[in-house]
């Protein structure tokens, strides 16, 4: 009895990526991509509709990041595998996404043939980790910023006044000016644009 073929989500919001992607894993014999999705807050829909064995996301996505949807397969579908594949190879993403319930991290310049053989890996229990990227993390360290922080920071990326952030986020200006100085101090930046920035940076928004 032929056993059946691993059952892949593809969640990608770039196209031509994603049907490249499923192209090349479609080659491989014992895989096959039952369903793509572009965007993060369809992925568990499909997940569940699909009935697959290992998500493959993507972590820009409109809608969730891929890390967020890491975290809402893992607390609904224990049983399915994810392999997180990005362009950005940060150092906090990785972090981000083990927390989330990855089992596997690989930026996407890794050949297809890698890229099968951690879909299989998985599925086994093993967990794959770009190396150069595992080192990278160990080297970095913990996110120093709380969630708080990290939820004032990303609401101050596009230039919002404090008083813009207070009524957004439900805080007092004080409370937000305070955030925002702590947080500037723990990157060592010299303003807010820039703590954005080295949080990006470093995958810790």
């Amino acid at each position: 009895m032929t056993p059946r073929p691993i059952r892949i989500l593809l969640a990608e919001d770039q196209s031509m990526v994603r049907e490249a992607l499923a192209a090349l894993l479609g080659l491989e014999p014992d895989i096959e991509v039952l369903a793509q999705v572009a965007r993060g807050d369809e992925v568990l829909t499909a997940a569940r509709a699909h009935d697959v064995n290992v998500a493959l996301l993507d972590i820009e996505m409109p809608g969730m990041t891929g890390i967020e949807a890491a975290a809402a397969l893992r607390d609904a579908l224990p049983d399915l595998r994810i392999v997180i594949l990005t362009t950005f190879g940060r150092p906090g993403y990785l972090r981000g996404a083990m927390e989330a319930g990855a089992s596997a991290f690989l930026v996407k310049d890794a050949p297809a043939a890698q890229l099968a053989e951690a879909v299989r890996k998985v599925l086994t229990g093993e967990r794959v980790i770009d190396p150069t990227l595992a080192a990278a993390a160990l080297a970095e360290g913990a996110n120093p910023l709380t969630d708080r922080e990290r939820e004032v920071l990303r609401a101050a990326e596009f230039g919002a006044t404090n008083a813009e952030l207070a009524t957004r986020l439900h805080l007092s200006q004080g409370t937000v000016r305070n955030y925002l100085s702590t947080a500037i101090q723990k990157l060592a930046a010299r303003n807010r644009a820039e703590a954005v920035r080295v949080a990006r940076e470093k995958g810790w928004l």
